[in-house]
């Protein structure tokens, strides 16, 4: 019997290999389906390449990271009781994405065969995916009431719960470059078939539904 893979090994001694087996799809069909991030990470991939739509990415990591723990942990109740902080937060993301979404609609046909539609700072992008990521009410029930089911109550809680975040961190990574990927080919259809004047519409569009389901969601 070939030996097992050491991180793999360490892994399932720390989590229930069953719930662990039932996790990683169930996170996987939930991430890559279309919602709010995904629509981000489509429009940046249009927007400013593959390549800059990484530090949105980065952002939107730690904000999900950040969100499955504090629902973990019981943050989530806080949120609960105080509802009216939720939504200042939900409102300010959805004004900002609105606000980009303008911008693009307003901005002239860009030159296809450059990146650099939205020229945003690093820190800018980071900022809108952690923003759209902890903003996300879809996020917070999912966290609150699937995560608790996948951690078993007879081992310990805090390996159980940093096995959980580092997969879903990596599930929800490889998720948004297959969508900033489509985006970049996207853009790259469009500079064939002589669409500059559609790019900031359909980038702005995109960044509008955002925002608005940001708002309503």
């Amino acid at each position: 019997m070939p030996p097992q893979c050491p991180s793999f090994s360490y892994l399932t001694g720390l989590m229930d290999t069953h719930l662990l087996a039932l996790f990683v799809p169930t996170f996987f069909l939930i991430s890559i389906s279309p919602g709010m991030c995904m629509t981000l990470a489509l429009t940046l991939g249009m927007a400013v390449g593959v390549r800059r739509s990484l530090w949105m990415m980065a952002g939107e990591l730690t904000g999900v990271a950040l969100v499955a723990a504090a629902a973990a942990l019981g943050v989530a109740a806080l949120m609960a009781n105080y509802p009216d902080l939720f939504l200042v937060m939900r409102w300010v993301g959805a004004a900002y994405l609105l606000w980009l979404g303008w911008k693009l609609w307003r901005a002239p046909p860009p030159d296809l065969n450059q990146v650099g539609l939205a020229p945003q700072t690093r820190t800018a992008l980071a900022l809108q995916g952690f923003n759209t990521a902890v903003s996300n009410p879809k996020g917070w029930a999912f966290m609150v009431s699937l995560l608790p089911q996948f951690i078993h109550p007879d081992l310990a809680l805090a390996p159980q719960l940093l096995a959980l975040i580092a997969i879903i961190v990596v599930i929800e990574f490889c998720s948004l470059l297959i969508y900033a990927s489509g985006g970049h080919h996207l853009r790259r259809f469009l500079a064939r078939a002589g669409g500059a004047d559609w790019l900031n519409r359909i980038a702005g569009s995109l960044m509008v539904a955002v925002g608005v389901w940001l708002a309503l969601g």
